[in-house]
């Protein structure tokens, strides 16, 4: 199914393109949460994602976000970045007649491209840069540093562990995960982010394809009821766990450390790394990344051609 040399055709990300396009991705450095598939597969309606297989060797991006046009980094091994990279120029300059531009470029990408600053603007996007802890201190919550976390689990415990079972989620399972959606969004109200509806039509679509996405789904039920449900997927490339999606029950205090830790322990025992995606500049979503210590960030950059035929 790979595209040819004279030209690359797009078409739109399903999750039947998963066996497709699994194999390029982690193949190079890459600490983001878009160095997934699943991330892709998320938010590929709310960017209109279309994907294009480049000799066998990459998968080149096409997207469009608020009547936008741009491109994403290749997925594709280290030595072949830089190729990739500038057939997606070309493309751009002569197919669709517009300079070349990247949203959420990785920093190991960005560093590994070298490109010329003449040529080419690199423009850090600090609000999108995405949190990573230590994976063993966020399945313990040991230390001084996260004993606020480790006494709000313990709270949990205190009042809830007799009445509470940690499983993981398969696709019979859509239905509980479907109703405490509706019940979480409902308690937003009207007065929510934009990004919410977008990511809650992006669960449902991985709930309606899970048994082909493969994905790693984990919930906890209170009286048999579903109350908090996490999803992610996981990067051996760098030993990296990615949690996509973090739901819980609002009103159980310390139901979000105990969903978040029992995910891990039972999902990811491996991971090194843990990358919890990127705060969206908003200033409540940073707190509450901030307050589980990260050990660093994976930054993400603007990537925009200055003139378009000068690469």
């Amino acid at each position: 199914m790979n595209d040819s040399k004279e030209g690359l055709h797009f078409r739109p990300v399903k999750a039947e393109s998963m066996e497709i396009l699994e194999p390029y991705f982690c193949l190079r450095p890459n600490k983001t949460c878009d160095s997934v598939f699943l991330e892709s597969f998320l938010w590929r309606k709310y960017s209109s994602l279309r994907f294009a297989v480049s000799k066998g060797r990459a998968v080149q991006w096409i997207m469009n976000v608020n009547g936008e046009e741009t491109g994403a980094m290749p997925a594709c091994r280290q030595e072949d970045l830089k190729d990739c990279f500038f057939e997606m120029v070309y493309f751009f300059n002569e197919i669709l007649k517009k300079p070349y531009k990247i949203n959420l470029a990785d920093e190991e990408a960005v560093r590994l491209l070298k490109l010329d600053p003449e040529k080419y603007e690199v423009k850090e996007q600090e609000d999108m840069k995405d949190y990573l802890y230590d994976g063993e201190a966020m399945r313990t919550l040991a230390g001084k540093k996260l004993h606020k976390k480790k006494n709000n689990l313990n709270a949990f415990l205190k009042e809830y562990e007799d009445r509470t079972e940690y499983r993981r989620l398969c696709c019979s399972d859509r239905y509980d995960v479907w109703d405490f959606l509706d019940r979480w969004r409902e308690g937003k109200g009207e007065d929510v982010e934009e990004h919410l509806d977008h990511e809650i039509e992006g669960i449902h679509q991985i709930l309606n394809n899970c048994s082909i996405l493969g994905v790693s789904m984990g919930g906890v039920y209170i009286d048999g009821k579903l109350e908090a449900f996490s999803i992610g997927s996981y990067n051996p490339y760098e030993k990296m766990a990615v949690i996509h999606i973090e739901k819980a029950n609002p009103q159980m205090r310390g139901l979000y450390q105990f969903i978040n830790q029992q995910f891990l322990i039972h999902e990811f025992p491996q991971a090194i790394l843990v990358n919890r995606e990127d705060d969206l500049g908003l200033e409540g979503l940073r707190r509450a990344k901030m307050s589980y210590c990260p050990v660093g960030f994976a930054r993400k950059y603007t990537v925009r051609q200055k003139e378009m035929g000068v690469v």
